[in-house]
């Protein structure tokens, strides 16, 4: 047990992404009880606890890790303890603000709120890649699951986004 929780909050991303399917996963279950699933009823919930979990959440805990256990988190990167790892919690704190507040939001302020975070981890994904073949950092908070959730978790954002609209525009025609 002590390892399955080691594994999950040292891959909080993947958790919380996990997370954020199962709560969907669990709504659209009670929701289809006394109601019939619609293709808004179910993009709505998947795209709701993505943002407060793979978002909100992730972010938060990123915030708690990044400024509270700021020796732990730059050891599992493979750094040494600086400044960086509180610029990097306190806007961590910002998109997972940000994050939980889209859960109930439109398309506009889910698109805002998953620009932010993406191009963030879409920029230090390539900062783990060049650490990996300049420095050879293959830490698991460098090179492990982090490096692939920082790339593909803002392309599973940004087609939930996608989605959205289409279904708003299948509503609108």
């Amino acid at each position: 047990m002590d390892e399955l929780i080691k594994l999950a909050l040292s891959n909080f991303p993947l958790t919380a992404f996990i997370l954020g399917l199962l709560s969907a996963g669990v709504s659209l279950a009670l929701y289809a009880r006394t109601q019939p699933l619609t293709q808004t009823v179910v993009m709505e919930r998947v795209f709701a606890y993505f943002m407060l979990f793979a978002v909100g959440i992730a972010y938060l805990y990123n915030f708690v890790i990044h400024v509270f256990f700021a020796e732990m988190a730059a050891h599992f990167i493979g750094w040494p303890n600086s400044p960086f790892q509180y610029e990097v919690g306190f806007a961590s704190l910002g998109f997972g603000i940000v994050g939980v507040l889209a859960f109930r939001q439109g398309w506009a302020f889910r698109a805002a709120a998953i620009t932010g975070p993406a191009f963030f981890t879409w920029g230090a994904a390539a900062g783990h890649v060049y650490q990996i073949f300049a420095h050879h950092n293959f830490a698991p908070g460098n090179a492990g699951v982090v490096l692939w959730t920082d790339i593909f978790l803002p392309v599973v954002a940004y087609g939930l986004l996608y989605w959205q609209y289409r279904v708003m525009k299948s509503q609108s025609a």
